[in-house]
């Protein structure tokens, strides 16, 4: 493990050498990049230093112990022998999940788009407390969220919503959340008390920068019409909203939320790059995940990912057949352990493909 942690070591230097470059700090795209890579390496090297630490520490005790000459320092020996013991496994199995190769997607922002399935107004009901779910989880998190469009429901929440979150490692942790989330439930229309089952979708698009997707603004058709929605009279009476048709893929975006006809523009014109960004990111994941049969993916849209029960009270993860008896804290935003889970085993499994050992 010290042999590989030396070459990590080594980029390291490299990495730190680099970043005080005067060409680099110029290209802001390259210098963004090797700012990422030092903060994980950072991260990589301290932990080498513990485990050197950790090592010869376990080496002292040893030679402590052989000799004897000293009781007290034995005693104390012996308690720094069990330290390093007790704490070497932990460190080696953290080490070998840092040493896994990283997506480097898992570092972007992403655009978030829930739509109302099957279910009518209870299905747009139920996209509104996933969405409520996802802000209070980005807000204890510190990530900022920021409102796209919305088209609401009759009997509140919404058919369609599209947000967009910015913070670190966003995509990387938010990315298993896409998929169809079911709701089992007694409606507010239900005047008979029946439970149903309703649906909403989850989108988690890697938001795309300039240098990642590059859109001919020929191949766009832009439509402007009045905003529809809260905003005071200006919003609802200019054509302040853009619509953004991709014509070569029939992909569609569009912004209502600002004020400014600009600003709508340059949004829709962000979700529709991401957009394209996450079809060409599918069909990687398909060829990928015909290669492997992964249990936890990203990929799949149609797959029905989590079921919220709440005469049960439980939320059951059906890839990885976790249910938890939380259903009031995870609705709330409470939702870190389902993701620790999801990446646990999608980590697991990239170890045991890895051939760094």
């Amino acid at each position: 493990m010290l042999e590989r942690l030396q070459y990590v070591k080594q980029r390291f230097d490299e990495v730190s050498d680099l970043i005080i470059q005067p060409d680099v700090i110029a290209d802001q795209k390259r210098y963004v990049e090797l700012n990422k890579e030092y903060k994980d390496l950072k991260a990589l090297v301290d932990k080498r230093e513990e485990y050197i630490m950790l090592t010869a520490n376990l080496e002292e005790a040893n030679e402590i112990i052989s000799d004897g000459s000293d009781e007290e320092m034995v005693e104390m020996a012996k308690m720094q022998l069990e330290e390093a013991k007790e704490r070497l496994p932990q460190l080696e199995e953290e080490i070998k999940f840092m040493l896994i190769p990283k997506d480097p997607e898992d570092a972007k922002n992403v655009m978030v788009e829930i739509r109302a399935g099957t279910g009518g107004d209870e299905a747009s009901i139920f996209a509104g407390d996933l969405y409520r779910m996802y802000t209070k989880y980005c807000e204890s998190k510190g990530w900022r969220t920021s409102l796209v469009d919305m088209n609401e429901g009759t009997s509140g929440g919404f058919k369609e919503i599209v947000f967009e979150v910015a913070g670190e490692d966003v995509y990387g942790t938010l990315k298993f959340e896409a998929g169809v989330h079911r709701v089992q439930r007694v409606p507010q229309t239900e005047t008979q008390g029946r439970v149903h089952t309703s649906a909403a979708t989850v989108m988690v698009l890697p938001e795309a920068e300039e240098f990642d997707v590059q859109i001919d603004m020929n191949d766009v058709r832009i439509d402007l019409f009045c905003s529809s929605g809260p905003g005071g009279q200006s919003v609802n009476t200019t054509k302040s909203a853009v619509r953004l048709t991709h014509v070569p893929t029939g992909l569609v975006a569009q912004c209502q939320d600002q004020k400014s006809q600009h600003k709508n523009k340059d949004k829709a014109l962000q979700v529709l790059r991401s957009r394209l960004y996450e079809m060409e990111l599918a069909k990687k994941q398909e060829e990928d995940a015909q290669k492997r049969s992964s249990q936890v993916s990203s990929g799949d849209r149609s797959a029905k990912i989590r079921t919220y029960n709440y005469p049960q009270g439980r939320v059951t993860d059906h890839r990885i057949g976790l249910t938890l008896y939380d259903l009031d804290g995870i609705i709330n935003g409470n939702i870190q352990k389902i993701i620790d889970e999801l990446q646990l085993v999608a980590n697991t499994e990239k170890l045991k493909e890895s051939e760094v050992f």
